[in-house]
């Protein structure tokens, strides 16, 4: 009785809200805004020496916590970053490169309990859930579901457009403060391609979303969208064109980011496991890694899908279930797309880049599962045969696959959990993380500063569920 207990609450306390509050208001995130964080000094000097003082720790090398060290660098804060690979090896290096506020959008949509029952009949589909007993993830798909209607849909769109937005505000300064140009960073745009009505009329309706919220696009008739891209496979219904998006070298991205943060004084410690958190209180003291015991003065845990594990030696509760997504490298094609496509009907994101394309993709929620599985790949490269003017025995150079921190309600959290004074969590992006990535620096980088940020909070507070 206390597991169905444990499944079922949720479900109850998400459809209270939902009578309720929207994201970002109301009681159950007010605590988030707590002074200390959104208190502005009034003195440059109080805040550089607050700087000198305080050691911050982060968890995680991925893009996510690469930009949080660089702002925090950037205000004089000393940012210790520890991974348990490579710095900048997990889901930002086979990430598609997109830098999209337009396609910034949750992932319960709308009819998704209709199209995942669909779905799960077949392995290869662009959603498929693998079957076994967990609370957890029972939860989560309870939480997911009740999220997964038009006013959820639309109340989280506008903040996830918002952190995207300023995401490539900063990208296009950071870039543009650079030496060289390695990081192959354009806004040529982005267009959905569209093969059945059902698929245009959400593409439809996404654009009207991201048109409200300041994103400029428009619709294209299939002779449109085919004589724009010489690459597509016909026939089409139609698609949607939107300016101004852009896209980077992921992985470069974020060794250019960890090159300005170590320039300014930040350091990096790859192949540094935690395996456990020292706490008491309300306080954290120091983390024991792989590598020793690490003290800090705050801590900013940006670990991806390891955060819930990690949360966990804390007996903090972070509902993030791990998405496996898949990107395929294909040298030398004959055709190259001129902007990036989403295959809309599959799921699938192409990118164009240098003598190649990348192609990315579906979601498996299977834990924290890294086996290949070889009906995913075959599914992009069937989605890429389908759409595409590609060559009938081209063969990926690469496949690539990592675990993507999705929550159920489709935004990332970020903020301060009531539990802990010193914690910062910046984790649970989806398939945003690059998209939104420096924006959650800066806001990171605010938190712990004690700056007011630029950006609301709210809707991204750690204890909203």
């Amino acid at each position: 009785m206390s597991l169905l207990r444990e499944a079922i609450d949720p479900l109850v306390r998400e459809c209270r809200i939902l009578k309720g509050h929207s994201p970002g208001t109301g009681s159950k995130t007010s605590h988030c805004l707590r002074a200390r964080d959104l208190r502005q000094h009034d003195s440059i000097k109080l805040i550089d020496t607050m700087a000198e003082k305080k050691k911050v720790l982060i968890i995680g090398g991925g893009v996510i916590g690469c930009a949080a060290a660089y702002y925090l660098a950037r205000k004089g804060i000393s940012a210790t970053v520890i991974d348990k690979g490579a710095i900048g090896h997990g889901c930002s290096y086979g990430n598609a490169g997109w830098l999209v506020p337009a396609h910034s959008m949750p992932l319960p949509a709308p009819g998704a309990l209709r199209q995942a029952a669909k779905w799960m009949l077949r392995r290869g589909s662009p959603l498929y859930i693998q079957p076994r007993p967990s609370i957890d993830m029972a939860s989560w798909l309870v939480r997911f579901l009740c999220n997964a209607n038009e006013t959820r849909y639309r109340s989280g769109a506008r903040p996830l457009v918002g952190l995207a937005k300023r995401s490539l505000e900063l990208i296009d300064s950071f870039v543009a403060g650079l030496s060289n140009g390695a990081l192959d960073f354009r806004k040529s745009g982005l267009t959905y391609v569209c093969k059945t009505s059902a698929g245009l009329e959400h593409s439809l309706y996404e654009l009207e979303i991201a048109k409200d919220l300041g994103c400029d696009g428009e619709e294209l008739s299939s002779e449109a969208l085919l004589a724009r891209n010489p690459i597509l496979r016909g026939p089409v219904k139609g698609g949607v064109y939107f300016t101004g998006q852009g896209q980077i070298e992921p992985l470069r991205f974020v060794e250019a980011l960890a090159a300005e943060a170590k320039a300014l004084g930040a350091e990096f410690l790859p192949q540094t496991e935690v395996f456990e958190i020292e706490s008491k209180g309300s306080r954290i003291g120091a983390v024991l890694t792989t590598r020793g015991r690490i003290e800090a003065d705050e801590f900013v845990l940006a670990a991806g899908s390891w955060t819930r594990a990690i949360a966990k030696t804390i007996r903090l509760r972070v509902p993030i279930e791990a998405g496996k997504g898949y990107a395929l490298i294909y040298d030398d094609p004959v055709h190259m797309p001129d902007v990036p496509l989403l295959l809309v009907e599959r799921k699938v994101a192409v990118t164009p880049r240098d003598g190649s394309i990348r192609c990315a993709g579906t979601m498996e929620l299977a834990g924290m599962n890294e086996q290949i599985t070889p009906m995913r790949v075959q599914a992009i490269s069937q989605a890429m045969a389908d759409y595409l003017h590609v060559s009938p025995t081209a063969e990926p150079s690469e496949v690539w696959r990592g675990l993507r921190p999705c929550t159920p309600d489709g935004l990332p959290m970020i903020g301060r959990p009531r539990k802990f004074d010193n914690l910062v969590l910046a984790a649970g992006h989806a398939m945003l993380g690059l998209t939104s990535s420096t924006g959650t620096g800066e806001l990171v980088a605010e938190l712990i500063s004690g700056e007011k940020p630029l950006l609301d909070p709210r809707p991204f507070c750690p204890d909203r569920f």
